[in-house]
């Protein structure tokens, strides 16, 4: 295998179905990886991706699994590894976000924050750890404000993709010695259908980036990419940015 090519090898991204997960599965297919994806609620879209993938030449999977469940997170891993044979590269992607001053945001959306954000990504990570092998590599998926909380009422989010710097720096060094990467990708304002860039609020998020503008999911994808090929071989525990300096 040469350059970034991903031919021979298998992918799991969770939250694949629309967005940052989306483009990620696209990607990765794009270099030649297989691919499966999950989802929660989205299966007409998560098909439609994996249609795409399908129609250009590539092998895809679709699996519904709420990530709150372990069985169901086991599941999607396993499944995976029976379809493709194998499983390389695990994104986790899947999260919820969430805003609120701190003293109105009611105990359930802490729960489904928490759960969402750091539950389900520690299960995933969990799961994968097991059929991973050398070369293999998990890439974690945060934000910008995980690092830097610049506009009021988001505690709540920032604490759970905050936990993902500790996972990942955790996994690095406990997965190291077998091979196996752990990074983690941390966007800005994305142009997303969650946070579209003509949304409430996005003058301001576009402002407070140092490049003026949202980023587009194939921007975030493209990092994602360059973890999981060869040239990210050397590169664990590490945090890479896709915020257009939001935090510089």
């Amino acid at each position: 295998m040469s350059g970034n090519s991903l031919t021979g090898r298998a992918a799991l991204v969770t939250g694949g179905s629309r967005g940052i997960g989306a483009a990620v599965a696209l990607r990765l297919a794009g270099l030649g990886a297989d691919v499966a994806l999950t989802y929660t609620h989205h299966a007409e879209r998560a098909g439609r991706i994996a249609d795409r993938i399908k129609e250009a030449g590539g092998r895809a999977l679709a699996l519904r699994a709420d990530l709150a469940d372990g069985a169901a997170v086991r599941a999607a891993v396993d499944g995976t590894v029976a379809h493709f044979g194998r499983l390389d590269i695990v994104v986790n992607n899947a999260g919820v976000g969430s805003g609120g001053a701190v003293g109105t945001v009611p105990e359930a959306e802490i729960d489904r924050v928490l759960t969402a954000n750091v539950r389900g990504a520690y299960l995933v990570a969990q799961a994968a750890a097991g059929q991973l092998g050398e070369g293999g590599r998990i890439i974690n998926m945060g934000s910008c404000v995980g690092a830097r909380v610049v506009f009021p009422g988001m505690s709540l989010y920032a604490t759970s993709k905050a936990a993902m710097h500790g996972l990942t720096k955790g996994l690095a060094r406990e997965l190291g010695p077998r091979g196996i990467t752990v990074n983690e990708v941390a966007p800005g304002p994305v142009d997303t259908e969650l946070n579209p860039a003509d949304g409430e609020g996005a003058d301001a998020q576009a402002a407070g980036t140092a490049l003026g503008r949202y980023g587009r999911p194939e921007e975030v994808a493209d990092a994602v990419a360059y973890l999981a090929g060869d040239g990210g071989s050397y590169v664990t525990g590490a945090v890479l940015a896709v915020d257009g300096g939001f935090a510089a």
